[in-house]
């Protein structure tokens, strides 16, 4: 797997005592293969990846794949509390045949840079899995600095780190400070929607997308346009979905997609609990947007 490009993370629809739905899934998944992303980005935050069971994880990744067929790879969510558990997800990720794994730092009692480095050295060594750090501070309350992201590029197995998007004014120096940290061929990638359009233009090698998951199209034609040095066009289209940006922003991406999905009629799956849905007003909203851009 090439660490670069549109790494598309769908939701992945479960019902009220979290077994999978695996007919759903792969309908995400077909939709995504047939676009022609780069890779799929399965159980990550979107995916819902520390509601669910080691052998529901499982089922969704056998399902993937087998829709997957070996046309796009697929990087997996092997997050866990504890070490050994993230080791025998990250084990399961590979005998299973997925790409790599997206392995974030969970934690009930805060962790240090230390414990951190500890924990992903030990599920790259003990696993054999190519390894991308998951940088997500919102979610798990830790965050990957660039002295610790140095540390970890140098270990093998450990090969890209997904960063949270960052202010226009301020990706570059972002950029600037995690590139000089690592050693050449390390990726680095973006996440955060309405964020990642700025840092693509500034040379990040990969998108981590919540709206490619479902929507596809309209991130790539931003990530063409951006490899065809059209800056310009990039930024009206990411302009464009400014609407939608608005709703991740205040709503967050999760309930957003799960309310599009459902409106697609892709999935009647609603967020795992404690999780609620989007009330009917907003759905409502969620509805216009999707219909005046054209995505319904």
């Amino acid at each position: 797997m090439r660490f670069s490009g549109l790494s598309a993370f769908p939701i992945t629809p479960m019902d009220a005592e979290g077994r999978v739905d695996r007919p759903a899934l792969r309908r995400l998944v077909a939709r995504l293969r047939e676009a022609g992303v780069d890779s799929v980005g399965l159980l990550g935050s979107t995916g819902s990846y520390p509601y669910l069971t080691r052998e529901e994880r499982r089922r969704a990744l056998d399902a993937a794949l087998d829709e997957a067929g070996g046309r796009v790879p697929i990087l997996v969510g092997i997050g866990a509390l504890r070490t050994d558990e993230a080791v025998r997800l990250a084990q399961d990720a590979r005998s299973a045949g997925a790409a790599a794994g997206l392995l974030a730092a969970m934690s009930y009692t805060p962790l240090t840079d230390d414990e951190v480095f500890a924990h992903c050295a030990a599920v790259a060594r003990e696993s054999g899995l190519p390894l991308c750090l998951y940088d997500n501070p919102s979610t798990t309350h830790f965050r990957f600095g660039p002295a610790l992201v140095g540390r970890l590029s140098r270990v093998p197995g450990i090969v890209a780190v997904k960063s949270p998007g960052q202010p226009p004014q301020a990706v570059a120096g972002h950029l600037a400070e995690l590139r000089a940290a690592v050693p050449p061929g390390f990726s680095l990638g973006t996440s955060g929607d309405w964020l990642a359009t700025e840092g693509l233009i500034a040379g990040v090698e990969a998108w981590y997308s919540v709206v490619a998951g479902l929507f596809p199209q309209p991130a790539l034609a931003i990530l063409r346009a951006v490899q065809a040095g059209d800056t310009a066009e990039a930024r009206r289209l990411d302009a464009r979905l400014e609407p939608l940006w608005a709703l991740f922003r205040e709503h967050s991406s999760l309930r957003v997609i799960y309310a599009c999905a459902n409106l697609l009629d892709l999935t009647e799956a609603v967020p795992p609990r404690p999780i609620l849905p989007l009330g009917a007003d907003v759905r409502a909203r969620v509805a216009e947007v999707i219909r005046a851009l054209g995505l319904g």
